[in-house]
């Protein structure tokens, strides 16, 4: 039984081709090619409405992005790959993208940025959500040079892994500072002592994360965070470091345990 792709395919998910890369011959020539299956280049153009002269280059362009293979023969056929496959595929070469994409940023760009001194007047976000969070965090993290300060009362759980996870990804050239509220027993301090000097104390008010003394992210309240402000302001990042080495020169060593008592 075949199926008609104009009739049978939303415009959402035409769209969603298209968002995917492909142009609008190439949407039109593999939903006649997942429709009717196997099909001649004459065969796509007739039902996907694609002018012949256009054909070969359209029909090469989707297998070259991994939604079409062919047969050879007399003549050649095409065949529609499984939709998830060909999303899968096209997932791996996005990722390769934004690799190199963020490489150049990272590497040529933003240096190029901060030496020119481009910034015209410093920013202050209010964080909504944690999925938020965590991605500013990421951001801050990966591109710390010199210096690490967090002072983390409270951490969700889904929030403690992932910035573990990033920590071991620094420099081993960064200094790492972690102070912690002595009922923060979210954090594996064993752990954290790998790849930090980590500190505890019997309470704190809110906490943050300072790096490289450039910009700082705040948490604010008494048990959970309810206000979470990211700053590059020089002034407040200072006052935020400040703060911090107070409470890190008043806050006792991290006691590992080596036992299962507690």
């Amino acid at each position: 039984m075949t199926v008609s792709s104009d009739s049978a395919i939303s415009q959402d998910a035409k769209k969603v081709l298209r968002e995917l890369g492909l142009t609008d011959y190439e949407t039109r020539a593999y939903l006649a090619l997942l429709g009717r299956g196997a099909l001649s280049a004459s065969q796509v153009s007739e039902n996907a409405q694609v002018p012949y002269s256009k054909i070969y280059e359209t029909l090469s362009s989707l297998e070259s992005k991994g939604w079409v293979e062919s047969q050879s023969g007399r003549p050649s056929k095409y065949f529609p790959k499984a939709p998830s496959e060909a999303l899968a595929n096209m997932k791996l070469q996005l990722e390769d993208k934004v690799k190199n994409w963020e490489k150049i940023v990272l590497d040529e760009l933003e240096p190029f940025y901060e030496h020119r001194e481009l910034r015209e007047k410093p920013d202050i976000w209010i964080l909504r959500g944690e999925f938020n969070t965590l991605a500013k965090l990421k951001e801050m993290i990966g591109k710390t040079k010199n210096e690490l300060m967090i002072a983390a009362p409270f951490m969700p759980q889904t929030l403690a892994d992932s910035a573990t996870r990033l920590f071991q990804q620094l420099s081993s050239n960064v200094k790492v500072q972690i102070m912690v509220a002595g009922k923060a027993k979210e954090w594996n301090l064993e752990k954290l002592r790998e790849f930090a000097d980590v500190r505890v104390r019997d309470h704190m008010f809110g906490g943050g994360v300072i790096v490289d003394g450039k910009e700082a992210m705040l948490f604010l309240g008494e048990d959970k965070p309810t206000l979470v402000i990211w700053s590059n302001h020089l002034g407040l990042v200072q006052f935020a470091k400040e703060y911090f080495q107070y409470l890190w020169d008043t806050s006792n060593k991290a006691k590992l345990h080596h036992s299962k008592s507690v």
